[in-house]
């Protein structure tokens, strides 16, 4: 039976082992073949027998307390509803924490003065009750399934801690009469409550960001086109489009999908593709794609690809997967997540029955007392902390050198890396045409004169590079003059009329085939120079004289040479991929001393190569900068872009260059190193903590030594784990890159 592979959004997600019980409960399903469930992203990516109804698998996840979002459920999770979630977890978070503040301070050094533990009490309610029941309300929906998670371990460590010590609080002599001081633990409830709050914030801003690609990628097409239906045009929504369609794209409108040009002429930028920064010309035949912008011309296009088929759908296809799918570090952190919240509450109900079946004559209330120490002791705030703390303070001194990193599991590959992907216009280039050089014929008068008629024409031509040569002159504070006519021909050049002479600026076809113009030895072997070095030519012409030659190329960013070379000493093997010629690739490559590159490739082509690279067992990072690269980028280990490029790119990738210079890549892989080591430290001090704590809570030296952990040294000494973790990563800012 054939199978469907799709991707949900699952409502409910609010811990990693949220998304272990999601996956657990789906893989149950026979008829599921595959899952994968992504807490970052509060997605599902399953595949199914395609006979199988996806409303089962909803009805699987309601079952358990989660829900699984399907298109005919429409806007049920809409942005709105995610802002208004987000605001109430916002709200409660600083809420929470400033009613906890007040309670840590007063427990831990007012608690003796008058009615300091009614003052808590007061202070804690709001935040147990009000800020933090949905721990308890998320424990309680789950345990009626057979189910736990963080939440559970939150809501019965806070839950039991706040109810004893509101008991001791109302009803002291009550322990005072079996020789027990009734201690309370107001500000570990608390302020556990608070900092899982403060958490839960920090990661939903983390998941909106993860979207906000996809959104970008679709908002790239247009919501409505004008189709030519019989004799008459019409306005039909894009997904109302069908193949055949003879549909008009006038100045300055987005392509709605892939098809041919049929009649008319236009430049369209396809930098969304291709990532080339020139403008690509478009005559009768030509290939056009969705999301691709035209210029000032317009065109009749026929529809060839529409909907899921246009190369567009398909890098949103591929980033959607990518961000779907998991590093062997979140599978990790899964499987721990799975077991480590059932381990705790299991040796917590054994020290209980432990305690009193032997604990003598208190027996209940030592083994009250036990059972709260052991679920306080392993509340899961350091483990929670070890990762956001690190990569918080990694970014930090990322954005102090330019580099902005966004999560763990890319840093988990940076290191590793051993092949690194490298986009050509905007990441090792500028990314926008320039005026390199100008040459001028010799013994020329009036040159002044004519660069103001070079300028002025310019600036009334709609050619891509115009713009360029505008801006050089401009930039020169060159002036305009009046010119008595102007003609352009598209894809050619411009014709221009000035105190009776006649000027041609344009391409070397123009000068050379249209209006024979005389082309010098010198101008030859000028233009053979430019050539090579992979720069566009521009020739102005006076009556059939080549007066001057104007060189305009996308040039290699200050610093890339080097940067390339600090890459190849840490032993990277390195691509140039580009969706240019040959020759300009060739060209680039010579001057910044790559050996490996291939030309004239289309983003599937790039993502192909990746997943051939990974396919080989490589570790592979990928810098780029364009919509063009957003596929390539999604389906690396390790994704780097540039600042300077598009939102798209800089969304779907995990490391941001906000210089947009190549030699923060190899700083890069440094600060990355630095931060997973620190990282890696925190998990491993947490799990000792609750390796050795747990037991000490549990009481395993009284038979010893009579040592019995008392419940507010436990709730100090879990506030200590915490202020280690969070110390530690704050090594992270002094370490040199």
């Amino acid at each position: 039976m054939s199978t469907i592979k799709k991707i949900f959004p699952v409502e409910g997600l609010s811990c990693a082992s949220c998304a272990v019980s999601v996956e657990s409960i789906l893989k149950s399903i026979p008829e599921v073949k595959d899952v994968n469930v992504n807490y970052a992203g509060s997605t599902a990516q399953v595949t199914y027998d395609n006979a199988y109804p996806a409303a089962k698998l909803k009805e699987a996840v309601q079952s358990i307390g989660y829900d699984l979002i399907l298109e005919e459920d429409g806007n049920k999770s809409s942005e709105v509803e995610q802002s208004a979630h987000f605001k109430k977890l916002k709200m409660n978070a600083f809420l929470s924490l400033a009613f906890a503040i007040p309670v840590v301070i007063i427990g831990m050094f007012f608690h003796m003065a008058p009615y300091a533990n009614q003052i808590m009490l007061l202070l804690s309610a709001p935040v147990i009750l009000i800020f933090g029941k949905q721990f308890f309300i998320n424990a309680f929906r789950l345990i009626k399934h057979g189910q736990t998670n963080m939440d559970t371990l939150v809501a019965l460590s806070t839950g039991i801690a706040f109810a004893f010590s509101t008991f001791n609080t109302l009803f002291p002599e009550v322990l005072l009469k079996q020789g027990v001081h009734p201690d309370v633990y107001f500000e570990a409830a608390a302020v556990v409550i608070a900092f899982i709050l403060l958490g839960r914030l920090l990661e939903e801003q983390a998941k909106q960001k993860t979207g906000s690609a996809i959104k970008k990628l679709m908002g790239l097409q247009p919501k409505t086109v004008k189709v030519i239906r019989g004799s008459s045009e019409i306005e039909l929504k894009i997904e109302e489009v069908v193949k055949g369609d003879e549909i008009i794209i006038r100045s300055g409108e987005k392509i709605p999908v892939d098809g041919l040009v049929i009649s008319g002429n236009s430049f369209v930028d396809e930098s969304t593709i291709t990532g080339e920064s020139i403008p690509s010309e478009k005559i009768t035949g030509a290939k056009v794609f969705a999301g691709t912008l035209n210029q000032k011309g317009s065109f009749t296009m026929k529809a060839e690809k529409v909907g899921a088929e246009t190369l567009l759908a398909g890098i949103i296809k591929t980033v959607q997967e990518a961000q779907g799918s998991k590093a062997p570090v979140q599978k990790l952190a899964d499987k721990i997540a799975g077991i480590f919240v059932p381990i705790v509450i299991g040796i917590a109900i054994l020290t209980f029955l432990v305690w009193f079946i032997v604990g003598g004559e208190h027996s209940f209330t030592h083994a009250l007392l036990a059972m709260i120490t052991v679920l306080v002791i392993a509340c899961p705030c350091a483990l929670g902390l070890a990762t956001p703390t690190a990569i918080m303070v990694g970014i930090g001194k990322g954005a102090e050198k330019g580099i902005l990193i966004r999560d763990a599991e890319s840093l988990e590959f940076a290191k590793k890396t051993q092949v690194l992907v490298l986009d050509k216009t905007g990441t090792i280039t500028m990314g926008r045409p320039k005026v390199t050089d100008v040459y001028w014929k010799e013994n020329i008068e009036s040159k002044t004169l004519l660069e103001g008629i070079i300028l002025t024409a310019e600036r009334k031509s709609g050619h891509p590079l115009a713009e360029a040569v505008v801006q050089y002159y401009k930039e020169r504070n060159t002036s305009e003059v009046a010119l008595e006519n102007f003609e352009s021909q598209t894809g050619k050049g411009v014709k221009v009329q000035y105190k009776g002479d006649i000027y041609f600026i344009g391409s070397r076809n123009f000068v050379k085939n249209d209006i024979k113009a005389e082309l010098s030895i010198d101008i030859e072997n000028i233009s053979k120079q430019y050539s090579s070095e992979a720069k566009t030519l521009i020739y102005l012409v006076r009556n059939k004289n080549v007066l001057a030659l104007i060189a305009v190329a996308d040039e290699v960013k200050q610093g890339s040479y080097d940067a390339i070379q600090k890459i190849k000493d840490l032993g990277i093997d390195i691509y140039m991929l580009t969706g240019d010629t040959m020759h300009t690739a060739e060209a680039i490559a010579k001057k910044t001393g790559i050996e490996k590159y291939k030309a004239e490739v289309l983003p599937s082509d790039k993502a192909s190569f990746v997943r051939e690279l990974k396919n080989n067992g490589k570790i592979v990072a990928m810098a780029g900068d364009g919509v063009n690269d957003a596929e390539a980028l999604a389906l690396a280990d390790v994704s780097i872009a540039m600042a300077q490029g598009s939102d798209i790119a800089m969304d779907v990738a995990k490391i941001t260059l906000m210089s947009s210079d190549l030699r923060l890549i190899p700083e890069s892989f440094k600060l990355s190193k630095f931060t997973v080591n620190t990282i890696r430290q925190n998990l491993f001090w947490a799990f000792i903590y609750n390796l050795i704590g747990i037991p000490l809570a549990a009481g395993v030296l009284y038979p010893v030594n009579g040592f019995l952990l008392n419940p507010m040294l436990a709730g100090l000494a879990m506030a200590l784990s915490s202020v280690s973790v969070v110390l530690n990563s704050l090594r992270l800012k002094t370490v040199r890159l």
